[in-house]
């Protein structure tokens, strides 16, 4: 069923789990590094492999991250927090348990305000929290020798514990309702929203390719003018924002057909596939009681106290949509281009960009250009592309200068995404240097001409407009590396005609 049907019978009410690895230099319960992509299990110790006799010790600065996160999304910070043990059976987890939070998070009752457009305009959307608590991330597993990468079908499982131990924090939201038909673009701007506070906070680096930022999508449908919710899906580790909004919508479609065909939903884990942007079934839902939470007897209750909190709540940067507002008047930026510059998540890139030397409009001609139609064609947002700001600010400038025309800076441009160096050196590796002198433009010139004698007498009876073809016959000619204007100056001067 198409989601404009779906919504016409049914009422959505989406949830949102979003993990987030903390960027501390150590791990929640020991000294191990964090590093990501260090050789497999190298920074582990009996802590956080559960070795007997091992004890754990609180990270004070995830702890801190962690209610520097509530209090940005406007939470209450509970006087006494507590961990527990989460109880359950996975090779991920070498203790057999994760040391979390139940009953007694840190974070409590807040809020994040989302702007989208809709049909009547742009319209504010409130994504109620309802707890941030703290817990340790759990080991790396790789399924091998399958189709699907997953351990179904597959001949062995390797497990990686580097990352187990590691500080996640999970941002949990209250039940959203009243989103109707947007409720695929209110969940990815919500987590959208979400990335630009953790990053400008500093606490996480927020690489959803990297799984330091990765969300579980929750969803139910029901009658609409009915009080009772239906039964809800969690979809795991959705890893971008376009395919969080895929999710939502994959998942409506996919719910209101078995609704509509009287049959009941499942509550159940799916797994979200990327290429597809659909789901399939994973395994049945536990409740709370299955995992048969009980206080960490390692550890003592955290009581944070008010000189400890005002001093956090103190130290909170500007709010993403506060700068928002200020960085559209510093770049001078209309409402629609600031709007388009959010939708494709480009604001740091742009600001890393200006900080590095280009001009606020060209940072944004580059990113929300030919960089823009490069994330789309391999599915990726702009973020994850990897190209350092620093790279695209000297590409403009080699551009503004005149040593590159911007024909040429689309191929710089790929082989910055092929990682061939900095712009500088992909110039000199592929011999892109702009032809601008007369003597070697001239003789192609010249060639041009004598080929074209149709054109060069409409261009001298003072018909400029049919210089096209003079001009792309010496630009094809000189494979792109002509100073386009150099061109035209030369040829009107060959030809006699004032420009």
């Amino acid at each position: 069923m198409k989601l404009t049907q779906a919504i016409e019978q049914f009422e959505p009410v989406i949830g949102l789990e979003t993990h987030v690895e903390l960027s501390t230099k150590s791990k929640m319960f020991c000294g191990c590094a964090t590093e990501f992509g260090a050789e497999p299990n190298t920074q582990v110790c009996p802590t956080c492999l559960g070795l007997p006799g091992s004890l754990p010790v609180p990270n004070q600065t995830a702890i801190e991250s962690t209610m520097r996160i509530g209090l940005a999304l406007n939470c209450e910070i509970t006087e006494l927090s507590r961990f527990a043990r989460k109880n359950y059976f996975y090779p991920d987890m070498p203790k057999d348990f994760q040391t979390s939070q139940y009953d007694e998070p840190f974070c409590v009752n807040g809020y994040l305000d989302v702007m989208i457009p809709t049909d009547e305009g742009e319209k504010s959307f409130r994504v109620e929290i309802e707890r941030v608590h703290l817990e340790e991330d759990t080991g790396k597993l790789t399924h091998a020798g399958g189709a699907s990468g997953r351990i179904h079908g597959a001949d062995y499982s390797l497990v990686d514990y580097n990352r187990a131990g590691i500080p996640l924090v999970e941002i949990v939201t209250k039940p959203v309702t009243g989103t109707g038909k947007y409720a695929p673009q209110v969940a990815r701007a919500y987590v959208t929203e979400l990335r630009d506070l953790l990053r400008n906070l500093g606490v996480s680096d927020v690489r959803m390719e990297e799984g330091s930022l990765r969300c579980d999508v929750n969803l139910s449908l029901h009658p609409k003018g009915s009080a009772e919710w239906g039964k809800r899906t969690e979809t795991k580790n959705v890893n971008s924002l376009r395919s969080v909004e895929k999710a939502v919508f994959s998942e409506i479609e996919r719910q209101a057909d078995v609704l509509a065909g009287g049959e009941e939903v499942t509550q159940e884990t799916r797994h979200f596939h990327e290429d597809s942007g659909t789901s399939s079934s994973g395994r049945s839902k536990e409740q709370a009681e299955d995992y048969r939470y009980f206080p960490e007897p390692d550890l003592v209750p955290v009581i944070a106290d008010e000189t400890w909190v005002s001093k956090l709540k103190t130290d909170l940067p500007e709010a993403p949509s506060v700068q928002r507002k200020r960085l559209a008047k510093e770049w001078n930026f209309s409402d629609e281009e600031m709007r388009d510059v959010v939708s494709l998540g480009a604001i740091d890139l742009i600001a890393q960009t200006v900080s590095a030397g280009a001009s606020p409009q060209a940072a944004r001609k580059w990113w929300l250009g030919e960089l823009a139609r490069r994330a789309t064609e391999i599915n990726k947002e702009l973020s994850d592309l990897s190209i350092d700001p620093k790279h695209i600010s000297e590409l403009d400038n080699l551009v503004t200068s005149g040593k590159l025309t911007d024909k040429l800076a689309r191929q710089v441009l790929e082989g910055l995404l092929n990682k061939e160096g900095t712009p500088s050196e992909i110039v000199e590796k592929r011999n892109l240097v702009v032809m601008s002198d007369d003597s070697s433009l001239l003789p192609i010139i010249q060639s041009a001409i004598k080929a074209n004698p149709d054109v060069v007498a409409k261009v001298k009876e003072g018909k400029l407009q049919a210089l096209g073809p003079l001009l792309g016959a010496v630009m094809k000619e000189t494979k792109g590396k002509a100073d386009a204007a150099k061109v035209r100056s030369l040829v009107l001067k060959e030809l006699g005609v004032e420009g």
